[in-house]
């Protein structure tokens, strides 16, 4: 059991209804996906009120729901956990599992690559203990607390996932996550059109520092131009002691020049005059980076080291975050690489290096690239901007997907682009037409341009979900 009825009254300071609440064995704000015996907390979102879903949560296995005292009336024959406001509800129970907790937290927020980071983590500190980590990217004002609500009593490990759109956003996860250790993976040109320019952004990652708990350890990439910010933030911040990772002579924690193997990579990471190899069975130079971000966190936990990097040899891109797809039937085969989840000009540049060491099974090289989203009046120059990362890559037929991307079209010349459309669907024939036998694709945008379901089209035409 997650929580005792007693548990759920007193960590919200909320009250039952007409009908006794039983204990919960977990948390969801989707009525789609309850734990069974689970609590469903009817939180209000942009477009949906979770109050128009309780009795589909109760009919799908929950056993509690938390509901606002506005519309308890609505469900006085069911078990109910009434509380002024559901999401600030939601919260105290996060506050409440961490402040019974035992375990070691760690915080990984950044401009690119923070899930896939928090995955290492994961990953790293498995092999130690029980873990709990955030799911996908839940990592905003509803997620964390979500993921917090779920860790169980006997975590040894948590590692979440903050994420952000404007200012001050980061701060008051922090504080409810109050971790042990903070990761920055980096500052690169996201959100700019909320935010402005890379100083902003970087002030705005470095609330993770608000909630760090006394004597805590901030990790920060070392390899970005706001570094020396960071660094004073966190000393601002009365941060405990700062470790820098990266491939810059002045990083604690320095990552050798990487020797690629196979589809892999080989590096030895330098630190207290130890020098640790470790080997990864995905390419880039950010994927090393954030595979070290992970052993850094290990170092500042204490624990054994060449066990962390042995742990780490498991480590792969997740879904739409460079996992290799190996596709094929009736002798057709083909390789995806799913970019598809994010984008921005530093993981655009980082992704298209990796597409530039790649070759193709036997036959072309195919780039699809959609808009970068949320880059303000800065976005036509960085979309064209991508032009040499581009041509370096090797591509032999390149595709553009969206408004944005017309930027980059022009840039590049009718030559270079086989084609251009405003949505997906305007690309997903012409992509399909191109692919023949032996061909490897890599497909990159923003989530809100849907590539996603490119992939899942190409799947769908070529057959088979294997992961290479």
């Amino acid at each position: 059991m997650l929580y005792s009825a007693r548990d759920l009254i007193e960590a919200t300071g909320g009250r039952a209804g007409a009908v006794a609440l039983p204990g919960v064995t977990g948390v969801s704000i989707d009525s789609r996906d309850m734990p069974e015996g689970g609590l469903f907390a009817a939180i209000l979102g942009v477009s949906r009120d979770g109050h128009d879903f309780v009795r589909a949560a109760v009919g799908n296995g929950a056993a509690v729901a938390m509901v606002s005292e506005a519309r308890a009336g609505d469900f006085a024959d069911l078990p109910i956990l009434i509380v002024p406001d559901v999401l600030d509800g939601l919260k105290a129970l996060g506050r409440h599992a961490r402040a019974r907790s035992a375990a070691r937290i760690v915080a990984v927020t950044g401009s690119a690559g923070k899930t896939t980071t928090k995955e290492a983590i994961r990953l790293v500190l498995s092999g130690f203990g029980a873990t709990h980590a955030s799911i996908r990217s839940f990592n905003n004002h509803w997620g964390v607390p979500l993921m917090l609500a779920r860790m169980p009593p006997d975590t040894r490990f948590g590692v979440f996932e903050l994420g952000m759109n404007h200012a001050g956003e980061i701060g008051p996860l922090s504080r409810l996550v109050r971790p042990h250790v903070a990761v920055v993976t980096n500052i690169a040109q996201a959100h700019l059109e909320a935010l402005g320019s890379l100083e902003a952004i970087a002030t705005a990652k470095a609330e993770i520092f608000e909630g760090l708990a006394p004597g805590g350890t901030a990790i920060l990439n070392a390899d970005h131009r706001q570094i020396d910010q960071l660094t004073a933030a966190a000393r601002a911040a009365g941060v405990g002691k700062i470790v820098t990772y990266g491939f810059s002579s002045e990083a604690e924690v320095r990552i050798g020049p990487p020797r690629v193997k196979g589809w892999g990579q080989v590096a030895n990471v330098t630190f207290d005059g130890h020098r640790q190899a470790l080997r990864l069975t995905v390419a880039g130079r950010h994927m090393l980076a954030n595979a070290v971000a992970a052993l850094s966190v290990a170092r500042a936990l204490g624990l054994d080291l060449p066990r962390a990097a042995a742990q780490l040899s498991g480590f792969g891109a997740g879904e739409g975050r460079g996992a290799v797809l190996s596709l094929g039937r009736d002798g057709r085969r083909v390789e995806v690489i799913d970019e598809s989840y994010n984008a921005n000009p530093a993981s655009m540049e980082a992704a298209l290096a990796v597409f530039a060491s790649r070759q193709a099974i036997e036959g072309r090289k195919l780039l699809v690239l959609g808009d970068m989203l949320e880059l303000g009046a800065q976005s036509a120059e960085l979309h064209a901007g991508l032009k040499r990362a581009v041509a370096g890559a090797g591509a032999d037929l390149v595709f553009l997907v969206g408004p944005r991307m017309q930027a980059l079209a022009e840039a590049l010349g009718p030559g270079r682009v086989a084609g251009w459309g405003q949505g997906v669907a305007d690309i997903e024939g012409p992509v399909l037409n191109a692919l023949a036998n032996g061909d490897v694709v890599m497909i990159k945008g923003s989530n809100g341009v849907r590539l996603s379901a490119l992939v899942a089209r190409i799947r769908q035409e070529f057959g088979g979900d294997g992961a290479s």
